[in-house]
């Protein structure tokens, strides 16, 4: 496998955590139902919303960027270890294509203040 390209992106979980209380779309706007449904049973869903919308900055990233992208073509899922694994679609799956990337690899992490968020898209 090659590296087409790495991403990386941190987030202000004390942002996040101001957008859920002000901004009562943000949600909807930006994660998909099973992340909303992940999160919120979290013991701090602020710190995993946070981690998710890094994931897909960072996603972003390591495609070179995606002009046409929406919020919900990246979506953060479970592999069946628990592991996070990214869901990609619309602009950012065409991107790929466009790329030759096979998977785009994304570990999160959080602590309170900041969530982050690593991507390597890979090349079979």
């Amino acid at each position: 496998m090659d590296i087409v390209g790495i991403g990386i992106d941190l987030v202000d979980v004390e942002r996040v955590k101001r957008l859920l209380e002000r901004r009562k779309t943000f949600v909807e706007r930006v994660f998909a139902p099973s992340e909303v449904d992940y999160c919120e049973r979290q013991a701090t869903p602020a710190e995993c919303y946070a981690a998710r919308w890094a994931a897909r900055e960072a996603c972003r990233k390591a495609l070179g960027g995606v002009k046409a992208m929406r919020w919900q073509d990246v979506r953060v899922d479970r592999a069946p270890t628990g592991a996070p694994k990214l869901s990609i679609e619309g602009a950012s799956r065409r991107r790929m294509e466009t790329l030759g990337v096979t998977e785009v690899m994304v570990a999160l992490t959080h602590e309170r203040r900041m969530a982050g968020a690593f991507c390597v898209a890979l090349r079979a």
